[in-house]
């Protein structure tokens, strides 16, 4: 039985989940989208509700302790200057949880985790599929020796 379980230990060390939690959330600031397990993700979740609620009022006490979190000052400063405003009428519920599927090698349930705001750029996505193309032609192409 789960009872009085406070959180998810991801069956880690102590120093290798604070590592984890500070690395995927900072991530996950600076993309404001990231793909990862779904155990992660829930986990992921919480901390970064959290800094961004912490973050809603800027004040010089709220600031060191996101710092204290996030060892990155870029994305500390992102984090009070853009996202934290964006998100200043919700009460909460900052991030959503899209399921994927299972990954191939082990059949871990892979879910992507985002800010709810978060607007995919089309003209983006056509880029890097232009790019890519590009790329395989270049390839294909350069055979005459």
């Amino acid at each position: 039985m789960k009872h009085r379980r406070g959180f998810n230990p991801l069956e880690r060390m102590v120093s290798h989940r604070k590592a984890l939690h500070r690395n995927m959330v900072t991530s996950l600031f600076r993309h404001e989208r990231i793909r990862t397990t779904k155990t992660k993700a829930l986990a992921i979740r919480r901390s970064a509700e959290k800094l961004i609620t912490r973050a809603k009022v800027d004040s010089v006490h709220n600031r060191r302790i996101v710092s204290g979190r996030v060892f990155d000052e870029g994305i500390v400063v992102k984090l009070f200057t853009d996202i934290a405003p964006r998100m200043q009428d919700r009460p909460g519920g900052y991030t959503r949880v899209i399921k994927l599927g299972e990954r191939p090698g082990d059949a871990a349930e892979m879910v992507i985790l985002e800010l709810v705001d978060y607007k995919l750029n089309p003209d983006e996505a056509l880029d890097k599929k232009a790019k890519k193309d590009a790329k395989k032609q270049a390839r294909k192409s350069p055979s005459s020796k």
